[in-house]
Protein backbone atom coordinates (compact mmCIF):
# COMPACT_ATOMS: atom_id res chain seq x y z
CA UNK A 1 0.00 0.00 0.00
CA UNK A 2 2.09 3.74 -0.95
CA UNK A 3 1.77 5.59 2.09
CA UNK A 4 0.49 9.16 0.74
CA UNK A 5 0.86 10.71 4.08
CA UNK A 6 4.93 9.87 3.95
CA UNK A 7 5.05 11.26 0.57
CA UNK A 8 3.07 14.76 1.47
CA UNK A 9 4.82 14.73 4.95
CA UNK A 10 8.26 14.22 3.04
CA UNK A 11 7.75 16.97 1.05
CA UNK A 12 7.30 19.26 3.53
CA UNK A 13 10.44 17.75 5.07
CA UNK A 14 12.53 18.71 2.06
CA UNK A 15 11.34 22.56 2.20
CA UNK A 16 11.85 22.35 5.63
CA UNK A 17 15.45 21.52 5.25
CA UNK A 18 16.35 24.10 2.59
CA UNK A 19 15.08 26.82 4.44
CA UNK A 20 17.71 25.52 7.76
CA UNK A 21 20.50 24.08 6.11
CA UNK A 22 20.73 25.81 2.71
CA UNK A 23 23.87 28.60 4.53
CA UNK A 24 25.90 25.56 5.69
CA UNK A 25 25.40 23.65 2.97
CA UNK A 26 26.61 26.39 0.94
CA UNK A 27 29.90 26.62 2.88
CA UNK A 28 30.26 22.97 2.94
CA UNK A 29 29.95 23.02 -0.80
CA UNK A 30 32.86 25.65 -1.13
CA UNK A 31 34.80 23.76 1.67
CA UNK A 32 34.55 20.67 -0.10
CA UNK A 33 35.78 21.24 -3.94
CA UNK A 34 38.88 22.93 -2.44
CA UNK A 35 42.01 20.78 -2.29
CA UNK A 36 43.57 21.24 1.24
CA UNK A 37 46.82 21.07 0.07
CA UNK A 38 48.43 23.82 -1.57
CA UNK A 39 47.32 22.62 -5.02
CA UNK A 40 44.14 23.93 -4.96
CA UNK A 41 41.17 24.78 -7.63
CA UNK A 42 41.36 27.56 -9.69
CA UNK A 43 38.37 29.07 -11.56
CA UNK A 44 37.78 26.38 -13.53
CA UNK A 45 38.53 24.41 -16.35
CA UNK A 46 39.03 21.53 -14.42
CA UNK A 47 43.04 22.02 -14.43
CA UNK A 48 44.17 22.47 -10.82
CA UNK A 49 46.04 25.66 -9.96
CA UNK A 50 47.90 27.18 -7.02
CA UNK A 51 44.89 28.53 -4.74
CA UNK A 52 44.47 28.55 -0.89
CA UNK A 53 42.54 26.79 1.51
CA UNK A 54 40.72 29.15 3.26
CA UNK A 55 39.23 28.28 7.00
CA UNK A 56 35.63 27.93 7.79
CA UNK A 57 35.57 31.65 9.11
CA UNK A 58 37.51 33.11 6.21
CA UNK A 59 35.11 31.13 3.67
CA UNK A 60 31.66 32.54 5.41
CA UNK A 61 33.43 36.27 5.45
CA UNK A 62 34.27 36.02 1.98
CA UNK A 63 31.29 34.57 0.55
CA UNK A 64 29.27 37.38 2.45
CA UNK A 65 32.14 40.17 1.06
CA UNK A 66 31.10 38.97 -2.09
CA UNK A 67 26.95 38.01 -2.37
CA UNK A 68 25.52 39.01 1.06
CA UNK A 69 22.80 37.18 2.86
CA UNK A 70 21.89 36.07 -0.22
CA UNK A 71 25.56 34.27 -1.61
CA UNK A 72 24.25 31.86 1.68
CA UNK A 73 21.23 30.69 -0.83
CA UNK A 74 22.90 30.86 -3.42
CA UNK A 75 21.96 27.94 -5.39
CA UNK A 76 19.02 27.41 -3.36
CA UNK A 77 16.34 27.52 -5.49
CA UNK A 78 17.24 24.57 -7.74
CA UNK A 79 17.84 22.75 -4.60
CA UNK A 80 14.20 24.10 -3.19
CA UNK A 81 12.16 23.06 -6.27
CA UNK A 82 14.11 19.63 -5.91
CA UNK A 83 14.52 19.28 -2.22
CA UNK A 84 10.83 18.69 -1.38
CA UNK A 85 10.29 15.99 -4.33
CA UNK A 86 13.57 14.07 -3.23
CA UNK A 87 12.51 14.01 0.04
CA UNK A 88 9.17 12.91 -0.34
CA UNK A 89 10.02 10.16 -2.77
CA UNK A 90 12.65 9.35 0.05
CA UNK A 91 10.48 8.29 2.86
CA UNK A 92 7.56 8.04 0.54
CA UNK A 93 9.11 4.74 -1.00
CA UNK A 94 10.44 4.05 2.36
CA UNK A 95 6.91 3.76 4.14
CA UNK A 96 5.32 1.88 1.36
CA UNK A 97 8.13 -0.49 0.82
CA UNK A 98 9.00 -1.55 4.62
CA UNK A 99 5.29 -2.51 5.41
CA UNK A 100 5.20 -4.67 2.65
CA UNK A 101 8.52 -6.21 3.16
CA UNK A 102 6.81 -7.15 6.60
CA UNK A 103 3.61 -8.69 4.87
CA UNK A 104 5.23 -10.56 2.68
CA UNK A 105 8.13 -12.13 5.34
CA UNK A 106 6.01 -12.48 8.30
CA UNK A 107 6.19 -9.42 10.10
CA UNK A 108 9.31 -7.90 11.94
CA UNK A 109 12.04 -10.12 13.09
CA UNK A 110 11.84 -10.24 16.88
CA UNK A 111 14.56 -12.69 17.19
CA UNK A 112 18.19 -11.78 17.22
CA UNK A 113 19.71 -14.53 14.94
CA UNK A 114 17.29 -13.52 12.20
CA UNK A 115 19.05 -9.80 12.59
CA UNK A 116 22.26 -9.03 10.78
CA UNK A 117 24.86 -8.73 13.48
CA UNK A 118 21.82 -9.09 15.89
CA UNK A 119 20.38 -5.58 15.53
CA UNK A 120 20.34 -4.65 11.85
CA UNK A 121 16.70 -5.71 10.45
CA UNK A 122 17.30 -6.72 6.87
CA UNK A 123 13.76 -5.27 6.27
CA UNK A 124 14.80 -1.48 7.04
CA UNK A 125 17.77 -2.41 5.01
CA UNK A 126 16.09 -3.13 1.76
CA UNK A 127 13.30 -0.80 2.03
CA UNK A 128 16.00 1.95 3.07
CA UNK A 129 18.17 1.65 -0.04
CA UNK A 130 14.97 1.83 -2.27
CA UNK A 131 13.75 5.12 -0.71
CA UNK A 132 17.61 6.34 -1.53
CA UNK A 133 17.63 5.18 -4.63
CA UNK A 134 14.19 6.86 -5.37
CA UNK A 135 15.60 9.96 -3.91
CA UNK A 136 18.73 9.77 -5.99
CA UNK A 137 16.37 9.73 -9.73
CA UNK A 138 14.39 13.04 -8.41
CA UNK A 139 17.96 14.74 -6.74
CA UNK A 140 20.70 14.12 -9.15
CA UNK A 141 19.94 17.15 -11.65
CA UNK A 142 18.85 19.41 -9.02
CA UNK A 143 22.06 18.68 -7.12
CA UNK A 144 23.58 19.12 -9.92
CA UNK A 145 22.27 22.98 -10.44
CA UNK A 146 22.45 23.57 -7.05
CA UNK A 147 26.66 22.72 -6.78
CA UNK A 148 27.46 25.28 -9.52
CA UNK A 149 25.17 27.74 -8.71
CA UNK A 150 27.18 27.11 -5.05
CA UNK A 151 30.36 27.35 -6.10
CA UNK A 152 29.46 30.11 -9.34
CA UNK A 153 30.44 27.66 -12.01
CA UNK A 154 28.39 27.43 -15.62
CA UNK A 155 26.52 24.80 -16.94
CA UNK A 156 24.96 23.59 -19.73
CA UNK A 157 21.70 21.46 -20.19
CA UNK A 158 23.87 18.35 -21.11
CA UNK A 159 25.85 18.71 -17.74
CA UNK A 160 22.23 18.01 -15.40
CA UNK A 161 23.44 14.44 -15.19
CA UNK A 162 27.06 14.90 -14.31
CA UNK A 163 27.67 12.89 -11.43
CA UNK A 164 24.40 11.24 -11.43
CA UNK A 165 25.77 7.47 -10.68
CA UNK A 166 27.67 9.01 -7.59
CA UNK A 167 24.53 10.66 -6.58
CA UNK A 168 22.76 7.46 -6.85
CA UNK A 169 25.61 5.66 -4.77
CA UNK A 170 25.97 8.13 -2.71
CA UNK A 171 21.93 8.25 -1.71
CA UNK A 172 21.53 4.61 -1.67
CA UNK A 173 24.23 3.82 1.62
CA UNK A 174 23.03 7.60 2.78
CA UNK A 175 19.65 6.32 3.38
CA UNK A 176 19.68 3.33 4.69
CA UNK A 177 22.05 3.98 6.81
CA UNK A 178 20.11 6.46 8.29
CA UNK A 179 16.98 4.58 8.71
CA UNK A 180 19.14 1.78 10.12
CA UNK A 181 20.45 4.29 12.85
CA UNK A 182 17.09 5.32 13.59
CA UNK A 183 15.85 1.35 14.38
CA UNK A 184 18.79 0.65 16.17
CA UNK A 185 18.12 3.99 18.18
CA UNK A 186 14.56 2.55 18.79
CA UNK A 187 15.93 -0.95 19.96
CA UNK A 188 18.37 -0.19 22.24
CA UNK A 189 18.04 3.36 23.40
CA UNK A 190 13.90 3.32 23.57
CA UNK A 191 12.89 -0.28 23.65
CA UNK A 192 15.38 -1.64 26.11
CA UNK A 193 16.62 1.44 28.04
CA UNK A 194 12.95 3.55 27.77
CA UNK A 195 14.59 6.89 27.40
CA UNK A 196 12.26 9.26 25.52
CA UNK A 197 13.82 10.72 22.85
CA UNK A 198 12.40 13.83 20.74
CA UNK A 199 11.88 12.87 17.20
CA UNK A 200 14.26 15.68 16.22
CA UNK A 201 17.11 14.79 18.48
CA UNK A 202 17.08 11.37 17.37
CA UNK A 203 16.88 12.38 13.62
CA UNK A 204 19.74 14.71 14.35
CA UNK A 205 21.87 12.19 15.57
CA UNK A 206 21.45 9.50 13.33
CA UNK A 207 21.48 12.21 10.45
CA UNK A 208 25.19 12.92 11.68
CA UNK A 209 26.33 8.97 12.07
CA UNK A 210 24.84 8.18 8.15
CA UNK A 211 26.90 11.37 6.89
CA UNK A 212 29.62 10.25 8.41
CA UNK A 213 29.44 6.73 7.09
CA UNK A 214 28.86 8.18 3.61
CA UNK A 215 31.16 11.35 3.95
CA UNK A 216 34.14 10.57 1.64
CA UNK A 217 31.28 9.60 -0.96
CA UNK A 218 29.94 13.42 -0.52
CA UNK A 219 33.34 14.55 -0.76
CA UNK A 220 33.62 12.78 -4.41
CA UNK A 221 30.08 13.65 -5.70
CA UNK A 222 30.63 17.37 -4.76
CA UNK A 223 33.89 17.43 -6.94
CA UNK A 224 32.41 16.17 -9.89
CA UNK A 225 29.27 17.88 -10.27
CA UNK A 226 31.23 21.20 -9.37
CA UNK A 227 32.83 21.62 -13.01
CA UNK A 228 35.87 21.90 -11.92
CA UNK A 229 37.25 18.51 -12.36
CA UNK A 230 35.82 17.17 -15.78
CA UNK A 231 37.27 14.61 -17.25
CA UNK A 232 38.23 12.94 -13.78
CA UNK A 233 36.70 9.88 -13.07
CA UNK A 234 35.25 9.05 -10.04
CA UNK A 235 38.29 6.40 -8.87
CA UNK A 236 40.40 9.43 -9.74
CA UNK A 237 38.50 11.46 -7.55
CA UNK A 238 38.22 8.94 -4.36
CA UNK A 239 42.25 8.52 -4.78
CA UNK A 240 43.10 12.05 -5.51
CA UNK A 241 40.92 13.35 -2.05
CA UNK A 242 42.65 10.14 -0.19
CA UNK A 243 46.04 11.47 -0.99
CA UNK A 244 45.66 14.77 -0.16
CA UNK A 245 43.95 13.72 2.71
CA UNK A 246 40.12 15.37 1.64
CA UNK A 247 37.94 12.29 2.78
CA UNK A 248 36.56 14.14 5.40
CA UNK A 249 36.59 17.96 4.28
CA UNK A 250 33.95 19.86 5.00
CA UNK A 251 32.88 17.76 7.81
CA UNK A 252 32.61 19.79 10.70
CA UNK A 253 30.41 22.15 8.81
CA UNK A 254 28.12 19.22 7.57
CA UNK A 255 27.53 18.01 10.59
CA UNK A 256 26.38 20.89 12.22
CA UNK A 257 24.06 21.38 9.07
CA UNK A 258 22.60 18.16 9.35
CA UNK A 259 21.69 17.97 13.01
CA UNK A 260 20.41 21.56 12.76
CA UNK A 261 18.52 21.00 9.23
CA UNK A 262 17.32 16.95 10.06
CA UNK A 263 15.97 18.16 13.99
CA UNK A 264 13.64 20.93 12.52
CA UNK A 265 13.05 18.84 9.30
CA UNK A 266 11.85 15.68 11.29
CA UNK A 267 9.76 18.02 14.04
CA UNK A 268 7.94 19.13 10.58
CA UNK A 269 7.64 15.77 9.40
CA UNK A 270 6.39 14.03 12.07
CA UNK A 271 3.68 16.51 12.69
CA UNK A 272 2.53 16.75 9.16
CA UNK A 273 2.49 13.05 8.97
CA UNK A 274 0.21 12.76 12.19
CA UNK A 275 -2.14 15.05 11.12
CA UNK A 276 -2.30 13.65 7.65
CA UNK A 277 -2.91 10.43 9.30
CA UNK A 278 -5.54 11.72 11.30
CA UNK A 279 -7.37 13.38 8.58
CA UNK A 280 -7.32 9.96 6.12
CA UNK A 281 -8.34 7.85 8.69
CA UNK A 282 -11.64 10.41 9.70
CA UNK A 283 -12.35 9.71 6.13
CA UNK A 284 -12.48 6.27 5.48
Amino acid sequence: MISIESFIAGFAYGGTTVLVGQPMDTMKTLIQVRSSSSSGLGGGGGTPTIASSPSLVRTARDLYATSGIRGFYRGGTALFLGGGLMRSAQFGVYNSALPELRRRNGGRPTDPSARWLGCIDPHVVIAGWAGGIGRGLVEGPFEMVKVRRQVASGWRVDDVFRGFGTTLFRNSFLFSSFVIYMDIFRQEMEAKRGYDVTPGIKAGICGNVAWLTVWPLDVVKTRRQSGRYDGRSLIWLLRDAFGRGDMYRGLSMGMLRSFVANFFSMEVYTVVERELGVYFRERS
